[in-house]
């Protein structure tokens, strides 16, 4: 239960004389009231135009099922906490219900009897999706005992998600003999980004009618327009962006500060997992100073690395930039250089908070966001004026809200920030979100910078001027930001670049898509709809609680959660994926004090589906042995308690016995025993061709030979085996013996980093997240426990001998990531006819050439052949270009799409055991 609910049902509560919504609606408002009561619909209607009041109506309408001392009432679903508060007082202040808001973690674990309590004494009831889904699944409430059933912001139930709304109708709402009368509430059905396709948004309506069993409703534009004014939409361009020199100049200096701290990181660390969350943190943190560096400038890259430097001490970011005591140093002397850097022939001695118009000029300021002032300048003189400025990022908030309130020429506008709840950078409360509502309402405050929380629901004060400084992701964000001015000759303004075809394509698309959607709601083109989601259910005969595939990974952590624990050991449930003919298998080990030890999964598309089917199973097995009760809650159930503990004790006892880890002494084979050799020497080495062989044979694999001190016995030459990758892929491996060769100490030290490259690249690929990887760390040149070579071999021009393929290793060895970053300088610049932008940096062509890259969106290592100059991301393909293919295909914007493309060989994989196969990569790779 949350904080908030005295407020809501003490306002209804004490309300003496009777109150009618009715006196205050408008026509269409009762009309569509009068529609809900005989059944089910969905008001689709804009931002403002009473939405919640048509919901007050229906509820005044159907009092007569909710008033006490009946038992059903009311439930009213609002997707976040701001909400929830929000409509409750709402309620309560138009009706004289008795209503009360659910909200939070644990207030809301509460038993059954409190739940029968709240439920005989509110007839209101308004919560988040996530309490009463759980509600419903542990019988704390029961469908049958809601009379009106209200989805606030209905549109996030979508069939294919699963989504809290899409969860409640498809497992509680069928099969009941009197279901709830259903009202939904949307300023658009669409949630995706829609575009120009008709069938879309046909299949979006379609679908979420079909979910919660109601027909979408809406009112005519003419009608509308009487009473809620439709803003002018503006189109300002800046550009088109090109990087500066001084702009790229900072961004390679940040660059090579990151790599330095990253250095410091690792050599500090001696736990591998550690070190590599804190290196995430780290360049999350660098990648956010990069994006306001291009976005705002070079003042709003100072400005965000200030941000973070006073926040260094604890959260600074929800996604991860999470810096605690020990290691805030290396953030710190990362954004003291920056901040140093980014200081340096910029202020040139200026106060950084009091900046005058005319210094606004790039690469101070972004073209983009000199457009941003230059639009708020022009409004400055209107009275009475407030306006709300939506950008993406939480940091881009708050610089731009920071930047703004400081600038002298627009001193008329009181400028304030205002992200979400638990946002990171600076942890906004709730109370404080609403105290920024209340200043602008009042206009104390008349500039609000906002993230996508000032979109969707909040009684934010309307505007005269909205500015999108970023585009809108989706029709709906399109919708719902621009229902924020709704004013008279209100204005609804975007910042595009010129030029880019892209970006005015997608302000098109929503334009129309709107007028698509808008005919569709009335004349519907056809019936197509998305696939569901189809969900496994276990359901108890006896009280009707149930589980399904979407809640049973919670529910199975929630159990293991309640498990007895101490300081040494916390019990938590393990995952192992094994991948089969028919799909992915998911392995669950519970720990050992846990009523069972193991389960399987069925085969299944996904690791994620595997893992959620092998939890359900966990779950039911957890139920029949009375480790969860008849209402699936942990503890002991109601049935045979004693019977239970004795068969869990069995159990545990025969389980624990075959799971018992014990130590065994390593054994080394005597031929990959290190010998008194050191590498600093000669080494005479047994040569062994290892042969791969595809079963089909539709694909050829890297020769590799194996190299050793002591021969091997002669029956290994006459072994074939059988290696079964994924997907039932089958190779066939053998040996053959080719002498003996000499490898000199330079060829030595060359086939030890290579040996370490590759085994680091198949076998522990979270190294390669860092910009350095370290190779060769044994200064003495000592061999390890263990000694054996795989070295890349190729053919002789000459005869069938084999010979080390060197200039492989060679290429592949000479890629910067293998270079240590202080002794590289940081501030080399290229033409832009001789490098290419990559993901961690601009790098010489002559660099790339026979390097070894890494994409992060398919975690694959490919080794670059060739340049194709000829061939970039506007090159057709397909009837298409390659940036559109991409875009479509593959969720991914090409950042560069004039540069050229690379043409690379897979060099390693894991699922397809060293596969050589040619492909054409594309120029945005991670340089490795």
């Amino acid at each position: 239960m949350g904080e908030g609910e005295d407020e809501a049902s003490s306002s209804g509560a004490a309300a003496g004389a009777p109150k009618d919504p009715r006196t205050i609606a408008r026509k269409y408002q009762l009309d569509l009231c009068k529609r809900a009561v005989q059944e089910n619909i969905i008001v689709y209607l804009g931002t403002g135009c009473g939405k919640t009041h048509i919901a007050v109506l229906l509820m005044y309408e159907l009092g007569h099922l909710i008033r006490k001392p009946s038992r059903e009432v009311c439930v009213f679903l609002a997707p976040t906490i701001p909400l929830v508060r929000q409509q409750a007082i709402v309620i309560a202040d138009s009706t004289n219900f008795k209503v009360q808001c659910y909200y939070g973690g644990g207030k809301n674990l509460r038993d059954h009897k409190a739940w029968e309590n709240e439920m005989a004494e509110y007839e209101v009831l308004v919560m988040t999706p996530q309490i009463f889904l759980r509600n419903l699944r542990h019988c704390f409430i029961k469908m049958d005992s809601v009379a009106l059933l209200v989805f606030d912001e209905c549109h996030h139930a979508q069939a294919p998600k699963r989504h809290p709304y899409a969860q409640i109708m498809k497992e509680f709402y069928n099969n009941l003999d009197k279901p709830p009368r259903v009202f939904g509430m949307t300023a658009s059905p669409i949630i995706g980004k829609g575009g120009s396709n008709k069938l879309i948004y046909t299949k979006c309506i379609n679908s979420l009618e079909e979910l919660l069993n109601a027909k979408v409703c809406s009112v005519d534009n003419e009608e509308l327009e009487s009473v809620v004014a439709s803003p002018e939409i503006e189109v300002y361009f800046y550009g088109p962006v090109g990087q500066s020199n001084l702009t790229a100049s900072y961004s390679k200096g940040l660059d090579g500060y990151k790599l330095q701290s990253e250095c410091m990181l690792r050599e500090s660390l001696c736990n591998f997992k550690e070190s590599q969350k804190k290196l995430k943190s780290l360049r999350r943190l660098h990648e956010n100073v990069i994006f306001c560096l291009q976005e705002i400038g070079l003042f709003g890259a100072l400005q965000a690395a200030r941000v973070f430097l006073s926040s260094s001490g604890g959260s600074l970011d929800r996604k991860g930039v999470d810096i605690d005591d020990n290691h805030a140093s290396f953030v710190q002397h990362y954004l003291n250089k920056a901040i140093s850097l980014l200081s340096c022939d910029v202020l040139d001695g200026a106060d950084a908070d009091s900046v005058d118009l005319e210094t606004l000029e790039e690469p101070f300021f972004s073209k983009k966001f000199a457009v941003l002032i230059d639009v708020l300048s022009r409004y400055r003189l209107e009275e009475n004026m407030k306006c709300i400025v939506f950008v993406k990022r939480i940091i881009v908030a708050r610089v731009v809200a920071h930047i703004l309130q400081n600038l002298k020429c627009l001193d008329f506008w009181k400028c304030e920030f205002l992200v979400g709840c638990h946002s990171g950078l600076e942890n906004m409360s709730r109370n404080k979100m609403g105290s920024i509502i209340e200043k602008f309402s009042s206009g104390e405050v008349n500039l609000l910078v906002a993230t996508n929380v000032g979109e969707e629901g909040l009684d934010i004060q309307t505007c005269c001027l909205v500015v999108r400084f970023d585009l809108p992701e989706t029709v709906s964000s399109f919708i719902q930001s621009r229902g924020r001015a709704r004013m008279n000759k209100s204005k609804y303004i975007f910042l595009l670049e010129r030029g880019n075809q892209s970006h005015e394509k997608l302000v098109g698309d929503y334009i129309t898509g709107e007028s698509i959607m808008d005919k569709e709601i009335n004349w519907r083109s056809s019936n197509d709809m998305f696939d569901c989601l189809e969900e496994n259910i276990y359901r108890v005969n006896d009280t009707g609680a149930s589980i399904s595939t979407a809640y049973s990974v919670s529910l199975l952590h929630c159990y293991c959660d309640n498990l007895p624990r101490d300081m040494f050991f916390i019990p938590s449930p393990a995952f192992f994926y094994v991948d089969d003919v028919e799909g992915v298998v998911c392995r669950l080990i519970l720990p050992p004090n846990a009523a069972f030890r193991q389960v399987n999964s069925q085969p299944c598309p996904s690791k994620d589906e595997a893992k959620r089917d092998a939890c359900l199973k966990a779950c039911i097995r957890l139920h029949e042995l009375g480790a969860l009760t008849d209402f699936l809650l942990p503890g002991q159930g109601s049935r045979k308690t004693k019977v239970s503990t004795i068969d869990i004790s069995e159990i545990n006892k025969a389980e624990d016995e075959s799971f018992r880890e014990e130590l065994h002494e390593m054994l080394i084979p005597a031929i990959l025993r290190p010998s008194r050799y050191k590498l600093d020497c000669s080494l005479n080495l047994h040569f062994y061709y290892i042969e791969f062989i595809p079963k089909p044979a539709d694909r050829q694999y890297q020769m590799f030979g194996l190299f050793v001190i002591d021969a091997l016995p002669k029956e290994a030459e006459k072994l074939d085996v059988e290696l079964h990758l994924a997907h039932a892929r089958i190779v066939k491996a053998g040996i053959e013996y080719l002498g003996m060769i000499t490898f000199n100490k330079e060829e030595m030290m060359l086939a030890r980093n290579f040996q370490e490259m590759c085994l680091k690249v198949l076998l522990d690929r979270s190294e390669f997240t860092s910009s350095y990887v370290m190779l060769g760390n044994d200064a003495a040149l000592q061999m390890d426990s263990t000694f054996y070579l795989l070295l890349p071999i190729k053919q002789k021009f000459y005869g069938d001998k084999f010979m080390i393929d060197w200039p492989a290793v060679k290429r592949c060895l000479s890629s910067p990531v293998f270079q240590d970053p202080r002794g590289l300088s940081l501030h080399d610049s290229y033409l832009p006819n001789e490098s290419l932008k990559l993901l961690d940096g601009t790098y010489s062509k002559a660099d790339v050439i026979g390097s070894l890259v890494f994409t992060p969106h398919t975690k694959l290592f490919f080794f670059v052949d060739v340049i194709l100059d000829e061939v970039n991301a506007k090159s057709e393909f397909n009837g298409a270009t390659y940036a559109e293919y991409f875009k479509e295909g593959c969720h991914i914007e090409l950042s560069h799409p004039e540069q050229p493309f690379l043409k690379a060989k897979q060099l390693f994989n894991l699922r397809n055991l060293l596969h050589n196969r040619q492909l054409e990569s594309t120029a945005n790779l991670w340089h490795r």
